[in-house]
């Protein structure tokens, strides 16, 4: 079954690939290429960008998609084995899975860490739970640990600005905020660029490592790929030489460790020593003036919005790819 639920559902090969076919598709539509297929798309948490982009490459591609907002207008979904469904819970991944599989040609699932087990959500509990019970191709929309679709258009971006990715050096820095994020896109672009063989620059103050296993799976593909990683707590040394600053804000691993360290917050300033031609990115949504800063927004550094339109294009290939490797499989 062709899941994407991470990076490693790809591999290199398969990201080179899917980013070569989002390019030439950017360049010109491939048309009704998901003509008659169904899309479901399971939402345990919120979205603009990802469920308008999933949406809209359904519509254009000539299919359909069908939106589930669990707990708002659909039942509120249980994913643990072995539990007593005696809460707010009404059915269990279990049932509802297979007969969405009944109706659907491919499931999307967005699913945030709820920040309270860092360990648990490098399982990813929720989407392998969904990816074992599916009987058709499950894209993450983005999971407790990573957002694959996001790693796949920062990876677009960066080709489409400075070609070849090998080697490129790329900063990816914690950011302030007013409250604990989730990880998945800070591990998401990490794992991507080093999947890339780009040089990757992690910058983060004490208390905010990513998790061991992320760092693990890291090395090991940087061994596979040629890609490095250095990690450090001088966001100036990080950046120095660099073509891409990456902020992005994330929760501790330590109790306590402060949220809203201002001089964490990228300016304009933070550009002086990084090349030239040098970008910025960021997910969205941003929060301005605390997370970057405005004038850095609004530079002509910043390709926040090519990033987010990339979303379009790369999913569309990820769904074309699942629907007709499934149809060839049936």
């Amino acid at each position: 079954m062709n899941h994407v639920i991470g990076i490693h559902d790809l591999g290199p090969s398969g990201v080179r690939q899917v980013l070569d076919q989002a390019a030439d598709w950017k360049a010109q539509s491939p048309g009704e290429h998901l003509k008659g297929a169904v899309l479901g798309m399971v939402f345990f948490n919120p979205s603009l960008r990802t469920r308008t982009s999933f949406e809209l490459a359904m519509l254009r591609g000539g299919g359909h998609a069908i939106v589930l907002e669990v707990g708002a207008g659909t039942w509120k979904l249980e994913s643990r084995e072995g539990v007593i469904m005696d809460g707010d819970k009404t059915e269990h991944l279990k049932e509802a899975i297979p007969v969405l599989c009944r109706y659907v040609d491919l499931l999307a699932v967005r699913s945030f860490s709820d920040g309270t087990d860092e360990d648990l959500d490098h399982t990813e509990p929720v989407l392998e739970a969904i990816r074992r019970y599916a009987t058709v191709p499950v894209i993450s929309m983005e999971g407790a640990r990573e957002h694959p679709c996001q790693g796949l258009a920062d990876l677009l971006t960066m080709r489409e600005n400075f070609g070849d990715l090998k080697g490129l050096p790329v900063t990816l820095t914690w950011a302030p905020h007013i409250k604990p994020l989730p990880k998945a896109v800070p591990n998401s672009f990490l794992l991507s660029a080093i999947t890339a063989g780009c040089q990757v620059r992690l910058a983060h103050p004490p208390g905010f490592e990513l998790h061991e296993s992320v760092l693990a799976q890291a090395a090991a593909l940087a061994a596979e790929t040629g890609a490095t990683l250095k990690t450090t707590q001088d966001q100036a040394a990080a950046l120095a030489g660099s073509a891409v600053i990456y902020p992005k804000a994330w929760g501790p691993t330590v109790a306590g460790a402060e949220l809203s360290q201002a001089s964490w917050c990228p300016t304009i300033a933070h550009l002086n020593g990084m090349r030239a031609d040098a970008i910025l990115m960021h997910c969205l949504p941003v929060r301005r003036d605390l997370e970057v800063s405005s004038e850095l927004l609004d530079s002509p550094h910043s390709r926040v919005v090519d990033e987010a339109e990339n979303r379009f294009h790369v999913q569309r290939v990820l769904l074309d790819r699942a629907y007709h490797k499934k149809e060839n499989s049936l």
